[in-house]
């Protein structure tokens, strides 16, 4: 059967991928009738583990009696519930306007070197105290970059609730395949055990890359890109994994930030415009406002949060709307005032508070905020109280 375990005369365990007639290589190969799993358990968090759920921290072995399957089915729409609790990711300018709930899939888009992983290193900081389990997958990284990643955790205190599922750059593309599915697999865990769980996936478009090398090799038909025809389904069956559980099955849930490159902005780019259609919103990263110095630099105008206020405290959903007004009011007149000579004083204090607002939303890395600071600082800046 498809996905079953496989092993052959050496020793070596594989994963039946194509299921074929008469294509006999000379190797004997054994069915296992097993389903690939891996080994969970709450001792995972503050390691980090590849793609087989196996050490590669050097702490020695994980202890666990428990397994799960690598591809389990995403829950139904009666094991769910409707969003309704949020995720602080400590940015303001996302947990006023762009609001991520528990069980949500929000899209993390934008150029290189825009802050996109550093907006998901952040809402992993900000889950300190918050009983949320976080889940970081590296997929094609550099084994530098995933170190970085780790040791800011660790600084900050955050492995004690995070789990690093890392595939770097060399390893193989049957294992950056699967890594994703490996850490769907530990958050379901704690999921299906009333937990909150918050995963974030560096990056899925990279999956599809090493996915199209296989499929090459498997020969199967390329498509648009060369990708294979079910490149759509190898992210819609794991982002469906996200979900909030209904009250029967605990209230458990798994947030999923998926973080997507785009070549110069452009987001109707083929495995952009795949994921966009699966999440529930995208928070998208220019690199103009990057380089201007506006930082998280979020493109409130194109971001977008499918749940929306549903997923905020009421206080913030109070100081939120007026925020919203104020920002598209001076975005609004910024562009006109740029060829007027002359202004009156209504709009010169308009465009003057537009600019703190602006500058408001600016905050530096590592530096999450507050839900009550938040909405401290925002209640300041729209009702005039920092105008002079």
């Amino acid at each position: 059967m498809a996905g079953e375990l496989v092993e052959f005369e050496e020793g070596t365990i594989g994963i039946a991928l194509n299921l074929e007639s008469n294509n006999v290589e000379g190797s004997s190969v054994k069915a296992t009738g097993r389903i690939a799993q891996i080994h969970v358990s709450e001792a995972y968090l503050g390691r980090v583990v590849n793609a087989l759920a196996k050490p590669i921290d050097g702490r020695g072995e994980i202890s666990s009696s428990e397994s799960q399957l690598i591809e389990s089915l995403a829950p139904g729409i009666i094991s769910r519930r409707s969003v309704y609790e949020p995720l602080q990711t400590g940015l303001i300018a996302i947990d006023s306007m762009i609001p991520v709930g528990r069980g949500q899939r929000e899209l993390i888009i934008g150029d290189r070197q825009t802050g996109k992983t550093a907006v998901a290193t952040d809402t992993v900081l900000n889950q300190k105290g918050q009983n949320v389990v976080c889940v970081y997958v590296a997929i094609g990284q550099k084994s530098s970059f995933v170190a970085q990643v780790v040791t800011t955790f660790q600084e900050r205190g955050a492995m004690d609730y995070t789990i690093v599922v890392a595939e770097m750059a060399d390893s193989p593309a049957t294992l950056q395949y699967l890594a994703p599915y490996t850490r769907a697999a530990l958050a379901e865990y704690f999921m299906y055990r009333e937990r909150h769980t918050s995963i974030i996936y560096d990056d899925p478009s990279k999956q599809a890359q090493v996915y199209r090398q296989m499929s090459l090799l498997l020969r199967r038909p390329p498509g648009r890109e060369a990708y294979p025809g079910d490149v759509f389904y190898l992210h819609s069956r794991l982002l469906e994994r996200a979900a909030k559980l209904s009250t029967l099955l605990g209230e458990g849930s798994m947030t999923a930030l998926p973080i997507v490159e785009t070549q110069s902005g452009d987001v109707s780019a083929y495995i952009p415009t795949n994921i966009i259609s699966i999440t529930d919103g995208q928070i998208f990263l220019s690199a103009d406002l990057f380089n201007a110095g506006i930082r998280p630099a979020i493109n409130v105008g194109i971001s977008v949060s499918r749940v929306g206020s549903a997923a905020q405290i009421k206080a913030m959903k109070q100081v939120a709307g007026k925020l919203k007004l104020e920002l598209a009011q001076f975005a609004e007149l910024e562009v006109f005032a740029q060829f007027a000579s002359d202004l009156d004083k209504a709009t010169q204090n308009q465009l003057a508070r537009g600019q703190r607002l602006r500058e408001l939303l600016k905050q530096a890395q590592s530096a999450p905020l507050t839900v009550e600071e938040q909405v401290m600082t925002i209640y300041t800046g729209t009702n005039g109280y920092l105008d002079f």
